[in-house]
């Protein structure tokens, strides 16, 4: 063989190989991932619509959780994010205001409810209402609450506790957490023997029971907004907000006790 017939024969053969290549490139396009912040309340009803997702685009969400309020003071330290998921309006008002979230792409995504929860093994049902007895039932103990003045759960329980006129009498009992799960954990440890959370995180957690539901006039409504942060030029953050409004997403959300806003 020539070495002009060899040239030309390993020309074909890298040409062809290149051509394979862009082949392969063109069809599994790179993969994306997508930063989340999300309340902490969100976490095992998140986890599952993000794994679906996952599967079905082969992109990837990382999420970070924590009460809504710490996730708001990061965004407005520049913590690099694409979406926000807040566990009550004001926060994600606190990050609107500030021109971080980009505009059109706010949604109110879900509805949760708050819940007296104590051990699993002592659940006695407890009729809440207006002057009922919560001090007593927690005796020496400790009321575990997301902290009252910036945790979402612990703002929506100290109205509720207001509105029922039972603040007053416990207000000094109250082991504030940093958030919500925290609040939870004090419980299910049998660190405090009750405390106020939302309904989705009881379901996520076999050592502790509901023992009362707060009527839904003692507070205000609790709403979870989702929205892309102004910052992120994530082409799949746009997808990514479509899936959890998708009923796929929905069926993870309600099967950890959330309501799906329309």
């Amino acid at each position: 063989m020539t070495i002009l017939r060899r040239t030309f024969i390993t020309g074909v053969v890298a040409f062809g190989c290149c051509l394979s290549t862009l082949g392969l490139a063109h069809a599994a396009p790179e993969q994306q991932q997508v930063t989340v912040f999300a309340a902490a309340s969100m976490k095992n009803a998140l986890d599952a619509a993000n794994e679906a997702w996952s599967k079905e685009t082969g992109n990837t969400a990382v999420v970070s959780y924590a009460a809504s309020s710490a996730l708001a003071k990061q965004i407005e330290a520049g913590a690099p994010a694409d979406l926000f998921i807040s566990a009550d309006l004001s926060w994600m008002d606190y990050v609107a205001t500030r021109k971080l979230i980009k505009e059109g792409t706010r949604t109110n995504l879900l509805g949760n409810r708050l819940v007296l929860i104590t051990s699993a093994d002592k659940a006695a049902p407890v009729n809440i209402q207006p002057g009922f007895g919560l001090a007593q039932l927690v005796g020496d103990g400790k009321l575990a609450m997301g902290a009252v003045d910036s945790v979402p759960a612990g703002k929506y329980g100290k109205a509720a506790l207001e509105k029922l006129g039972v603040w007053s009498s416990v207000e000094a009992k109250v082991a504030a957490a940093e958030s919500v799960r925290a609040a939870l954990l004090l419980v299910s440890r049998g660190e405090a023997p009750y405390g106020i959370v939302y309904q989705t995180d009881a379901a996520a957690d076999p050592g502790v029971k509901i023992v009362g539901t707060f009527p839904e006039n003692s507070h205000e409504p609790i709403i979870y907004p989702a929205a892309i942060l102004s910052q992120s030029g994530n082409p799949a953050a746009t997808a990514y907000l479509d899936f959890l409004k998708s009923p796929e997403a929905a069926s993870f959300f309600e099967e950890q006790g959330f309501t799906i806003l329309k």
